[in-house]
């Protein structure tokens, strides 16, 4: 029996730290189901690379950069929007920062602001901005990357799993507060992924073999892994409501 569960003809996606990684697999994913995805990163040359490729492979995309650790950029990208579009129907907070890599007793103020400027305020004012739009036309979705140090912290990542931990609930506070508005929260918890914000870990042969005793499917997970996650609650698929937050961690889904 066919099913147009995962059909997003018509709707217009907002990837932030789409220009690679996580962001770009989910970028490309939801354009390949039909979405408009505008790709968002903090270089515009990276961004359009991105876009580039998918309306080369017969789906729409366009670019659009913003740090989201700025506010006015924050603002700028939802006057866009506002203007060329007029709605947003689903929003995928993944950009983030993790500049400090050692001893929590050694992170400097600089890299605390940028972590938290960009991990706590910026998926913040971007989930505000982004469901006011939504709420103006009947609803949406957001969706959070957060992390599963969120819920363990990770070695020699301190305050990033402070942060991680922060937007879980976050996610849970859009979600009780905007279910009003017919707009859906939810977050997803990658494990360890090989990308290349991760790639300290992968370097580490210590807290890489630690990880994978955590894992246990003893592998790490790719990019496209987490993508799939992403359209389920996106789509007309999923129900969830309530910020449900699904943990992916290695290509073992708790």
């Amino acid at each position: 029996m066919s099913t147009n569960l995962f059909d997003l003809t018509g709707k217009v996606a907002l990837v932030t730290g789409a220009s690679r990684g996580i962001g770009e697999a989910i970028a490309r994913l939801l354009a390949e189901q039909g979405a408009h995805v505008i790709v968002s990163s903090r270089k515009i040359d990276d961004c359009h690379t991105v876009a580039n490729s998918i309306i080369a492979a017969g789906h729409s995309a366009e670019a659009l950069a913003c740090h989201v650790g700025d506010m006015e950029q924050i603002a700028d990208i939802f006057q866009t929007i506002r203007k060329q579009h007029g709605k947003l129907d689903i929003l995928v907070n993944n950009a983030a920062a993790n500049p400090y890599f050692g001893d929590v007793l050694d992170t400097d103020l600089a890299a605390y602001n940028k972590t938290v400027d960009v991990n706590i305020r910026g998926y913040f004012f971007m989930s505000v901005e982004g469901g006011k739009i939504m709420r103006d036309n009947g609803g949406g979705v957001i969706i959070n990357t957060a992390s599963v140090n969120a819920l363990q912290p990770g070695d020699m990542q301190g305050i990033y799993s402070i942060t991680k931990a922060a937007v879980v609930n976050m996610t849970k506070t859009f979600a009780k507060e905007c279910a009003k508005h017919n707009i859906r929260c939810n977050a997803i918890l990658p494990g360890l992924t090989k990308t290349k914000f991760a790639s300290a870990l992968f370097t580490h042969d210590k807290i890489y073999e630690a990880a994978m005793e955590k894992i246990p499917m003893r592998r790490h997970a790719e990019p496209q892994e987490m993508a799939g996650t992403v359209l389920y609650l996106a789509s007309n698929a999923s129900s969830y409501t309530t910020g449900e937050c699904i943990v992916v961690d290695g290509g073992l889904t708790l």
